[in-house]
């Protein structure tokens, strides 16, 4: 008997769920009748920037301009026509340079790196009597960054520290030089790897690795 009572209580309330999602139905259709219909939203440029960087779209929004693949095809040293300069700035070591710039496409500097090296000191001193500083190609000496722009120096040192490696906004960008892969790769137009582009809440970023940025302009 108790089977019994249970299956038909079972059924009841079985019945009772789909006459109450049917209601629910008729008045959603009923409602949508009566209301005009609004087209939808176009999605933020921040959000199409986030979607295509975690599912390898060709759009990052913002001001990024975008490359093609061909850009790192094989050259005379790596995926670059030169290796690294010498005597890099801030005390980057050369050999890893030329391994993260020129031998590499996935891999980075490890994080925190950059402030091992007199980065932080010396750019301290540059930017309070200079402004913005230019960072140079570690292979051609090309303007590839400047900043900080629109923001303290302490803000860009903060936001670099809390993501593991230097990270620059769209209007720090020297876009004639700098070009952003389908997938997020960030690299100079001469096929020096760089870093990549991992946009937040606050639109496109870019994670860049200081050996990669630390030539002098020639």
């Amino acid at each position: 008997f108790d089977a019994t009572a249970r299956e038909v209580r079972f059924d009841q309330a079985s019945t009772m769920l789909r006459v109450l999602l049917a209601c629910s139905l008729l008045s959603a259709c009923a409602l949508g009748a009566q209301l005009p219909i609004k087209p939808a939203r176009p999605a933020s440029k921040v959000g199409m920037g986030i979607m295509s960087s975690l599912f390898g779209g060709k759009g990052y929004g913002g001001t990024a301009v975008m490359g093609e693949e061909s850009i790192m095809a094989p050259k005379a040293h790596g995926t670059s026509a030169v290796p690294v300069q010498l005597n890099l700035q801030w005390g980057c070591d050369e050999k890893t340079a030329d391994r993260i710039c020129n031998f590499n496409r996935h891999y980075a500097e490890y994080a925190g790196y950059w402030e091992s090296t007199k980065f932080i000191e010396e750019a301290r001193k540059e930017v309070a009597a200079n402004g913005p500083i230019t960072f140079y190609d570690s292979n051609t000496g090309k303007p590839l960054f400047k900043a900080p722009m629109e923001r303290s120096f302490d803000q860009f040192i903060a936001e670099s520290k809390s993501h593991g490696w230097p990270s620059f906004r769209d209007n720090e960008v020297v876009w004639a030089n700098v070009r952003v892969l389908p997938d997020g790769e960030t690299v100079s137009v001469d096929g020096t790897h760089l870093g990549h582009d991992l946009p937040d809440g606050k639109g496109n970023r870019y994670c860049i690795n200081l050996v990669c940025v630390a030539g002098s302009p020639k």
